[in-house]
């Protein structure tokens, strides 16, 4: 006990008189412990503000009646429900203990705002629905205004009109998707708030949601139902079941709300926050690399230190648990700090994803437990763990080291950590040359880039000197003495330099790695758009995610009917279980798609399908082994179930998808109507642009959806990609910035150790300016060094994420480096260095000449 509190106190008494040393290791620790709390708190913020909203504003229903046929196809795990009969709710309201039933009509409805722009769209569901008189058994709450009485009036959320500056009494078009002129007579909360995140909400009187939302008339997505007094949930369902018809189902109000909270919480939260807490190890991992060079400078700093104190007689232990104890400090002071920080840092994102459209709820902030106590262990587990290696080879310090003046950096000469490397290096190879060529999988490529994450990190030492000597050519040349010093100074410690520098690299290849990935995904776009759209323009939605409503089927018809035009068809979308799984259909005109779009080799005949045919992608066809003759059983979503046969087998699917069927067999099980896109192909001798203010002129009817050029629809389809790198670079800026501070803590404990050194070179002649371009010189050369590293490993994960996900599906992706993106990536680096080493320069050249002569220890 006496040995520990003697290393405890002589730990601390080093970090009192040596803490401006920690400063880095300080900043490193807050940092990440701070995202990683703000993540944690901020998933959970939003999963309680859910969760609260949607009991609240279904608090009043005690069960829901609804089909229990469900076809769920890949990606969509809430699937796509069968309507049941609006005359259920009339039959429900007289059975015993039940007080209200009412018929609840859902379908897509977009409202256009008052400049003429849609509202939401991008992510956010744009819902229309009949108003619901029973208040208890509306989920929207009537805030101002009245509810719709008479034909065109509508309901809209209040957080709608407010962007699209709607006010009460104005005039507007509802795309459910053919547009439909409407007047907001009243507005709306949900659950107490201005609606449900970024989800639109517009109320119809009944009549209008049957006759715009539903196929026919007397249908409903379900029927809320509201008990009397003294009859629980589950004793209404258990009275409705004997009632219902085969094929629908009762819950409980409960079930429904927990249906609602798990779709938003098991799907969008969990993605959001999986995709921080990534970032947050990545912030952690390159927080590492900085904590452990920090500890590693230091200890080597201390040798005479922690060789006069076992001259003195302290045992390994105690040094070792000097070192650790100075880290524990750090570690507890600074996690307490990003603890608040990362509560800071949920309030802001609270505040600021709104604002770019993410679909998150007003609330007060949720603080658990888990939150506070995970990034504590956390930050603690990182700092002490960076610091074991440097605090063991303190205790591994000899008494007669103590004689010597300085120690030694022979990591670069190592020929075992060259072995270790090499032998890491080819497994990496190895593992990723099998998981994206011979078995492509995502698994074995994921294991293949850590390996070689691994080997760059083992190989820095090793490739340290001569990737210095090489970047730090042209100093020699330009800069003179300054610039040869420079480089000097950072070959003269290898395994340091290469630490330093890992952190940025880290942080480097992961912005490479997500541009290189973008820029392929955008290649991608370009080279299906090039290869498969045949048509002159496209018209198209501009939506995203389950937002917007689509276009409306007239619309294909009355652009083909333009003398400019050749051919205009329409795609729509369908669900069904095709022999028994769920799969989406698409719903067009065969022989004019075939005219539209290069479907490659097609065998069979799209002229034939008919009511009872379909055409196959051949990759789905060769799956379930179907050639043109072959028959499967199709179940619709109404329940009816058909048998197709495969007319067509067509090469390439990636516009028209893997099951086409015609509008006509469509129409008997259609739900909610609409097109996705419409190819547009002009008659031989019309200009592009007559052809184009054509198309526009009967469009502008429509809603006035997008028209544009092949170019330009490709560039639209990949602006989700830009949207997600814009996101990816603002969190990776935490890690770079992390990484900065690492070189310049490294470079002002450098300053500290080479403090006799410098007084000399001043003494010599150098002066202020040129010691302060030494320093700034050797900061680039070492942010080069990490930056080179980074952009090299970048590109090859890049390459293999883009071959393993060719492997995943039967999308053929392009691989693309874009040489602009990666170097601004280049520059922002160096740039960077140069920012990174102006303080440390600027105290070096204020060191007193005489003083740091006389320098007889660091």
């Amino acid at each position: 006990m006496s040995s520990s509190r003697a290393s405890l106190r002589l730990g601390l008494s080093s970090l009192r008189a040596h803490k401006r040393r920690f400063a880095g290791t300080f900043t490193a620790v807050l940092l990440g412990v701070a995202f990683l709390t703000g993540t944690l708190v901020m998933g959970d913020t939003l999963r309680g503000s859910f969760d609260t909203m949607f009991a609240s504003a279904n608090g009043g229903t005690d069960a829901v009646v609804r089909s229990s046929n469900v076809v769920t196809v890949p990606g969509d795990a809430q699937g796509t429900r069968q309507n049941v009969p609006t005359g259920l709710a009339a039959r429900i309201k007289g059975i015993e203990g039940v007080a209200a039933a009412e018929p609840s009509i859902q379908g897509a409805g977009q409202l256009v705002g008052a400049d003429g722009k849609p509202i939401g769209g991008q992510g956010p569901p744009t819902v229309a629905g009949n108003w619901i008189a029973d208040t208890e058994l509306n989920p929207y709450q009537l805030a101002e205004g009245r509810a719709p009485a008479r034909t065109g009036e509508v309901v809209v959320n209040r957080g709608a009109a407010e962007t699209g500056g709607l006010e009460i009494g104005d005039r507007t078009v509802l795309r459910t998707p053919d547009p439909v002129r409407v007047t907001v007579v009243g507005l709306a909360t949900f659950g107490g708030e201005d609606g449900m995140g970024q989800v639109t909400f517009t109320g119809m009187t009944r009549a209008d949601a049957e006759k715009y939302l539903t196929p026919k008339p007397g249908e409903a997505a379900s029927v809320q139902v509201r008990a009397g007094p003294g009859t629980g949930q589950q004793e209404l369902v258990d009275a409705l079941g004997p009632v219902l018809p085969a094929g629908v189902e009762a819950i409980t109000g409960q079930a429904s709300t927990e249906e609602n909270q798990d779709l938003i919480s098991g799907q969008f939260l969990s993605l959001f926050t999986t995709l921080l807490l990534i970032f947050s190890g990545i912030v952690l991992l390159v927080a590492t690399f900085s904590i452990y060079n920090t500890f590693a400078i230091v200890i080597a700093q201390r040798t005479r230190e922690n060789a006069l104190l076992r001259a003195l007689g302290a045992s390994r232990r105690q040094v070792v648990g000097s070192t650790l104890a100075e880290a524990s400090a750090v570690a507890l002071v600074a996690s307490g700090a990003g603890l608040l920080g990362g509560i800071g840092i949920a309030a802001g994102l609270r505040a600021l994803f709104p604002v770019i459209g993410f679909p998150f709820p007003e609330g007060g902030l949720v603080i658990s437990a888990l939150s506070l106590l995970l990034p504590l262990a956390v930050g603690v587990c990182v700092c002490l763990g960076s610091a074991l290696m440097p605090a063991v080879r303190a205790g591994r310090t000899a008494p007669l080291a103590a004689l010597r003046e300085t120690a030694v950096d022979g990591s670069a000469a190592s020929v075992k950590r060259a072995r270790t490397g090499g032998a890491v290096a080819l497994a990496a190879l190895a593992v990723i040359l099998v998981g994206v060529l011979a078995t492509p999988s995502i698994w074995l490529a994921a294991t293949g880039a850590l390996l070689a994450l691994s080997a760059f990190v083992v190989l820095g030492p090793v490739a340290s000197p001569y990737a210095v000597r090489i970047l730090g050519a042209p100093l020699d040349r330009l800069r003179g003495v300054s610039g040869r010093l420079a480089k000097r100074n950072a070959l003269r410690s290898p395994g340091r330099t290469a630490a330093t520098a890992t952190a940025l690299m880290i942080g480097v290849a992961v912005v490479s790695l997500f541009t290189v990935f973008g820029a392929s995904l955008k290649a991608t776009v370009d080279q299906t758009v090039s290869r498969s759209f045949a048509g002159d323009v496209a018209v198209s939605a501009p939506s995203f995610g389950a937002g917007g409503s689509g276009l409306s089927p007239k619309l294909a018809p009355a652009i083909a009917a333009r003398p400019e035009v050749e051919t205009a068809v329409g795609l729509g979308q369908g669900v069904a279980e095709v022999d028994g799984a769920g799969r989406q259909l698409t719903v067009t005109d065969p022989v004019a798609l075939g005219r539209a779009f290069d479907l490659g080799t097609v065998r069979g005949s799209l002229d034939g399908l008919g009511t009872d045919g379909m055409a196959v992608a051949a990759t789905e066809a060769g799956k379930r082994g179907w050639k043109p003759g072959a028959t499967a059983d199709v179940t619709f979503t109404d329940g009816t179930s058909e048998t197709f046969t495969v007319r067509a087998v067509y090469e390439q699917a990636e516009l028209a998808g893997d099951y086409v069927i015609t509008r006509a067999a469509w129409a008997p099980h259609r739900g909610q109507d609409s097109d996705t896109l419409i190819a547009v192909g002009f008659k031989d001798g019309v200009p592009a642009a007559d052809g184009t203010t054509a198309v526009e002129k009967t469009a502008s009817a429509y809603g006035n959806p997008e028209v544009q050029t092949r170019e330009e629809y490709a560039q639209s389809a990949a602006g989700a990609i830009d949207m997600m790198l814009t996101l990816v670079y603002a969190l990776l800026a935490l890690a770079v910035v992390i990484a900065l501070l690492g070189i310049a803590n490294t470079l002002t404990l450098a300053i500290h150790e080479r403090t006799r050194e410098l007084g000399l070179l001043r003494a010599v002649g150098q002066t202020r300016t040129q010691l302060r371009a030494m320093v700034r010189y050797e900061s680039v050369l070492v942010a080069a060094f990490g930056t080179a590293g980074g952009l090299a490993l970048g590109g090859l994960l890049g390459w293999v994420l883009v071959k393993a996900s060719e492997g995943t599906g039967d999308t053929s992706f392009a691989f693309a480096v874009p040489p602009v993106q990666l170097l601004v990536v280049a520059l922002v680096g160096l740039v960077a260095g140069t920012v990174a080493g102006r303080r440390p320069a600027r105290r070096a050249a204020r060191l007193d000449v005489l003083r740091a002569i006389a320098t007889d220890q660091v």
